[in-house]
C-alpha cells in the first residue's frame, strides 16, 4: 500500500514538472499560444488520472495545471491574473477531465480486480475439483489392489504345503502386478503433487528433442509390458519442443499403458505424432471396444474407465487426471473420443518462438 501511494506521488510530481519544463520549451522555441500549452498540460492530466490510483492525484493535477498556465503562460508572465477572460471556464474544464478520467480508469481497475478475482477462484475451484476426483479415485485405486495383495499374501502364508508351485506362482505374480501398479500410482499422485505445489501452476520447461522423448517413453514401457507393440508415425523433420521430458513421457506412458490394458485388443497401439504451425500433437489410437459414450465427459475427472471385470482396481481414471494436470501446465490440451475401430486419445502442446522453424 505504502510503495503504490509512493509511486503515484512520485508520477504525478514527474508529470507535473515534465508538462511544465515542455511548455516552457514550446513557449520559448515555439508558437506562444496559450492554447497549445494548455494542450500539454490536458495530457498530463489525462496520463495522471489514467496512471494513478483514486481522484485525488487528478484533481491536484488539474490545479496545478490551471494555476501553471495562468502563472507561467498567460500575460503578465509570473504573475497571477484571475481577471483572464474564460478562466473560470479553463479551470472547470480541467477539473471535469480529471473527474471523468478518474472515475473511469478506477471503474476499469475496479473491473480488472474483479475479474482476476474471479479467475483466481475458478482456478482454485479447479484444484480442489482435481483434488477431490484424486481423492475420490485413490479410495477405490490403493484399497482394491492392496485388499487384493494382502488376501493373496495370506493364502500363500497359510495355505503354503497344500498350494502347488503353479499356485504359488501365480499367487506371488499376482502380488508382484499389484505392487507394480500401486508404485505406478504414487509416481502419479507424486507427479501431481509437485505440479500443484508450483505456485505459478507450470512446470521446468526446456527444448528437448520429440523423438528422443517418445523413444524413452517406449523404451520404460516394454520394460514393464514386455508384450505391448507400438507403431509410431511421426515426420522426418526433427522436431523440438519445449516441455518437461519425465512428465510427457509419463503421459504417453499412462496413455500407451491404458490403451493396451484396457482396449480388449491384441493389435498394435498407433501412436501418431503431427508438427503444426503453432503447436504438436500426439494421439494414442487403439483398435479395441472403446469407451463407453457416457463416460466421454467425464474421462479425466477421476473416474473409473474401461474396465469392468476383476481387474478394476487397474481403471483408467486416476492416470488420465494426471495426464490433464500434466498437459495443462504445459498450456496444452487433451481429448478423449471414439474412432469407428477403438478409442484414441489426444493431446496438444504449444510451440514456443523458437520451436516455429519446424512447423
Amino acid at each position: 500500500m505504502k510503495k503504490a501511494f509512493f509511486c503515484d506521488i512520485t508520477f504525478t510530481i514527474f508529470m507535473m514538472i515534465a508538462a511544465t519544463a515542455i511548455s516552457f520549451c514550446f513557449f520559448q522555441f515555439g508558437n506562444k499560444n496559450v492554447a497549445n500549452i494548455t494542450v500539454i498540460y490536458t495530457l498530463a492530466l489525462i496520463l495522471t488520472a489514467l496512471r494513478t490510483s483514486g481522484y485525488l492525484y487528478g484533481i491536484v493535477t488539474a490545479l496545478f495545471c490551471v494555476f501553471a498556465v495562468n502563472y507561467f503562460f498567460s500575460y503578465p508572465y509570473f504573475k497571477f491574473n484571475f481577471s483572464l477572460d474564460g478562466y473560470p471556464l479553463t479551470f472547470i474544464g480541467m477539473l471535469t477531465i480529471a473527474l471523468i478520467t478518474s472515475t473511469a480508469t478506477t471503474s476499469l481497475k475496479q473491473q480488472r480486480r474483479a475479474i482476476a478475482d474471479r479467475e483466481k477462484a475458478l482456478a482454485e475451484a479447479d484444484r480442489e475439483k482435481l483434488r477431490a476426483n484424486l481423492l475420490r479415485a485413490v479410495s477405490h485405486d490403493l484399497r482394491t489392489p492392496l485388499t487384493s495383495i494382502i488376501g493373496s499374501s495370506s493364502s500363500y502364508l497359510e495355505h503354503y504345503p497344500e498350494l502347488s508351485d503353479a499356485e504359488r506362482t501365480e499367487l506371488l505374480s499376482n502380488i508382484k502386478d499389484d505392487s507394480q501398479w500401486l508404485l505406478n500410482m504414487v509416481e502419479n499422485l507424486l507427479t501431481v503433487t509437485r505440479i500443484n505445489n508450483d505456485s505459478t501452476d507450470k512446470v521446468k520447461k526446456s527444448p528437448e528433442v520429440v523423438e528422443e522423448v517418445v523413444s524413452e517413453a517406449i523404451q520404460r514401457l516394454k520394460k514393464r509390458l514386455p508384450d505391448i507393440r507400438i507403431r509410431v508415425d511421426m515426420p522426418d523433420d526433427f522436431l523440438m519442443l519445449s516441455m518437461d521430458p519425465t512428465l510427457i513421457e509419463q503421459v504417453l506412458i499412462n496413455l500407451l499403458e491404458n490403451a493396451f490394458i484396457h482396449s480388449g485388443s491384441t493389435d498394435p497401439i498407433d501412436l501418431f505424432i503431427r508438427s503444426k504451425e503453432d503447436r504438436i500433437t500426439f494421439c494414442v489410437r487403439d483398435h479395441g471396444k472403446g469407451i463407453k459414450e457416457s463416460q466421454l465427459p467425464y474421462i479425466f475427472e477421476g473416474q473409473q474407465g474401461r474396465s469392468e471385470n476383476a481387474d478394476s482396481h487397474k481403471g483408467i481414471g486416476i492416470g488420465l487426471s494426471i495426464c490433464k494436470t500434466i498437459i495443462q501446465a504445459h498450456g496444452g490440451q487433451i481429448t478423449a473420443s471414439n474412432h469407428a475401430d477403438g478409442a484414441e486419445f489426444t493431446f496438444t502442446l504449444p510451440k514456443e518462438k523458437e520451436n516455429s522453424v519446424n512447423a
